[in-house]
């Protein structure tokens, strides 16, 4: 339900995102793209098959996007993705029109319309980030095929950001270079509060004792 929600807020509130992909030199390249329909499991949109954007999603079948939505960065929520796509044709044309009537205004005709695929964004990961909330509010999803999807969220709740290790020896060195506060001193080892962490690296650095590792390099 988590990834619904988010789905939910992209969809409705911003809409517009920035996508990459991949071309066959390796390179990245974005696009504009509105994400027109969602449900508890996945995002929908629709591009012309004329479209490099359309060759490079079926050669590779994955994609990236960020959404943002905020009138400055201080007031801005941000939602990145990264998942498998796949082609769904042309059946679901018409009930993304109606769910987004502007898209009349671009393709008029039946027949202009029939150079639309829908794409679907299956399975994949997730990072929610709101910098207008003190301390900063972050978490990361998955969604899609839950067996495969639960494994990956282990790795996605074990592996990001930063950990403080049992080497910690409360000195206290930490606390005044974290920008968020969100590190707990009430107990040794310190622990940091993934939700808020900024993933900086500064009480890596100011850490005398090593305690404090980059989790994602254990990969």
């Amino acid at each position: 339900m988590e990834a619904y929600r988010y789905f939910k807020y992209l969809v409705e509130e911003i809409h517009t995102t920035i996508v990459a992909t991949v071309d066959d030199d390796g390179l990245p390249v974005t696009a504009a793209i509105d994400m027109m329909d969602y449900d508890e499991n996945s995002l929908y949109f629709l591009t012309a098959r004329g479209k490099g954007f359309y060759d490079r999603l079926k050669k590779k079948e994955f994609l990236a996007f960020t959404a943002l939505k905020g009138e400055d960065t201080m007031s801005s929520v941000a939602l990145s993705v990264r998942g498998k796509v796949r082609e769904l044709g042309f059946d679901k044309i018409p009930d993304l029109f109606r769910k987004n009537p502007y898209m009349h205004t671009i393709y008029p005709t039946e027949e202009s319309m029939k150079a639309l695929t829908v794409f679907q964004i299956f399975e994949g990961t997730g990072e929610w980030f709101d910098l207008s909330k003190k301390p900063i509010e972050r978490s990361s999803f998955v969604f899609g095929d839950k067996d495969a999807q639960a494994e990956k969220h282990q790795v996605i709740c074990l592996h990001d950001g930063y950990l403080i290790t049992d080497a910690c020896i409360g000195c206290g060195s930490c606390l005044p270079v974290c920008p968020q506060s969100c590190i707990d001193s009430s107990n040794v080892p310190f622990e940091i509060e993934q939700a808020h962490c900024l993933h900086c690296g500064n009480c890596m650095t100011a850490c005398p004792s090593g305690a404090v590792v980059r989790r994602k390099a254990a990969r």
